[in-house]
C-alpha cells in the first residue's frame, strides 16, 4: 500500500454583518448595540515550497476538485461562500499584492475579503490493492489570534475507482457536519465573550521608567495605569495578566471584540494595539508597538 499526498488546502472563512441568530457587543467594553454575524467562506489552496497562490490551482486539478467539493459542502448547509479565483482576479486586476512572499499575499487576501476564520484542510489520496481512498483533515482557527476552533478527520471509504471527484465528496459528507457544529459553537464563544490576544509590555534599554514610575496627574505605579486601562478597555472587562516585574508586565489572555460597531469591519489586534498605543502617550511616554498574529508587543523608550 502506498500513501500519496495531493494537496493541502486552505479554507478562509469569511464572516460578514449580516442577519443571523448570533450577536455581540462591538465596542471594547460593556456598551455599544449588537450586530449579527452569518459565516462566508472562501475556500483558497495552501501553498508548498515553491508554489506560487496565484497559479497553483492552473496547475493542479486535484486540488480544484478539492476546492470545489469543500466548498459545496459548506453551501449544502446553507453557509454563504465566496468565489476565491474570483477574489484573486480582482486583487491581480487592482494591483493589490505589494510582494512576492506568500505568507503576504496570503494576508492581503484576508484583509481585503474580511476574513474571520480560516480552515486548512489536507487532502490525501491512499492508492491501494484493495482499493483507493481519500482522507481529508480539516482544522479551523481564528484568522487574527491563530486560535483554533475545530479539527476532523473524513474518510471516503476505500472504493476501486479513480474517480476522485466522488472519493472527495464522501470525505467531506462523513466530517462536514460535526466540524461545522464544533466551529459554530467555538464561533458563538468569540461572538459573545471576544477573541483572545497576548500583550506583552516591556521597557527599552534606555528608558528610564519602570513599572514601578509613578505615572500621571494621579501619581500612580505604571503597573496599576496598565491594570485600570484593561478593566475598562478589555472585551467585557475581560482580561488576564499572567506576571508583573519591574521591567515587564504580560497579559496573557485580553479579550477584544469580533467586529467594530463603527465601520461594522473586523477588529484586529492591531486597532487594539493603536489604542494601547494612544493611552501610553496620553500618559506622556513615548512607546513602539508590533503585532505578531495575536501578540501585541508595547516597548516604551
Amino acid at each position: 500500500m502506498k500513501y500519496k499526498y495531493i494537496s493541502h488546502i486552505v479554507l478562509f472563512v469569511m464572516l460578514c454583518i449580516t442577519n443571523s441568530v448570533y450577536s455581540q457587543n462591538s465596542t471594547t467594553n460593556n456598551g455599544g448595540q449588537v450586530v449579527t454575524v452569518q459565516p462566508k467562506i472562501m475556500v483558497v489552496p495552501y501553498t508548498k515550497e515553491g508554489e506560487d497562490l496565484r497559479t497553483v490551482l492552473e496547475n493542479d486539478p486535484n486540488k480544484r476538485i478539492a476546492i470545489t467539493k469543500i466548498k459545496e459542502g459548506f453551501d449544502s448547509r446553507g453557509f454563504t461562500t465566496v468565489d476565491f479565483i474570483a477574489k484573486l482576479k480582482a486583487a491581480k486586476d487592482n494591483n493589490v499584492f505589494t510582494s512576492d512572499n506568500q505568507t503576504d499575499i496570503k494576508s492581503q487576501i484576508i484583509q481585503m475579503s474580511g476574513a474571520d476564520v480560516y480552515v486548512q484542510a489536507e487532502v490525501i489520496i491512499d492508492n491501494g490493492s484493495s482499493g483507493n481512498s481519500v482522507k481529508l483533515i480539516l482544522t479551523g482557527y481564528e484568522a487574527s489570534t491563530g486560535n483554533s476552533l475545530s479539527n476532523k478527520v473524513g474518510e471516503s471509504g476505500r472504493f476501486y475507482t479513480e474517480d476522485y471527484n466522488k472519493l472527495a465528496s464522501k470525505a467531506v459528507e462523513s466530517c462536514i457536519e460535526d466540524f461545522l457544529n464544533v466551529m459554530q459553537t467555538k464561533f458563538t464563544d468569540i461572538v459573545n465573550n471576544g477573541k483572545s490576544v497576548i500583550v506583552d509590555i516591556s521597557f527599552d534599554a534606555g528608558s528610564q521608567y519602570k513599572m514601578s514610575s509613578e505615572i500621571g496627574s494621579d501619581g500612580l505605579p505604571l503597573s496599576d495605569q496598565i491594570e485600570a486601562w484593561m478593566e475598562k478597555n478589555a472585551f467585557k472587562n475581560n482580561y488576564h495578566i499572567q506576571g508583573t516585574t519591574d521591567l515587564k508586565m504580560i497579559l496573557d489572555d485580553v479579550k477584544i471584540p469580533l467586529k467594530d460597531q463603527a465601520t461594522g469591519n473586523n477588529y484586529s489586534p492591531n486597532k487594539f494595539a493603536l489604542e494601547i498605543f494612544k493611552f501610553f502617550k496620553g500618559l506622556g511616554l513615548q512607546p513602539a508597538k508590533d503585532v505578531k498574529s495575536s501578540t501585541i508587543y508595547i516597548t516604551i523608550k
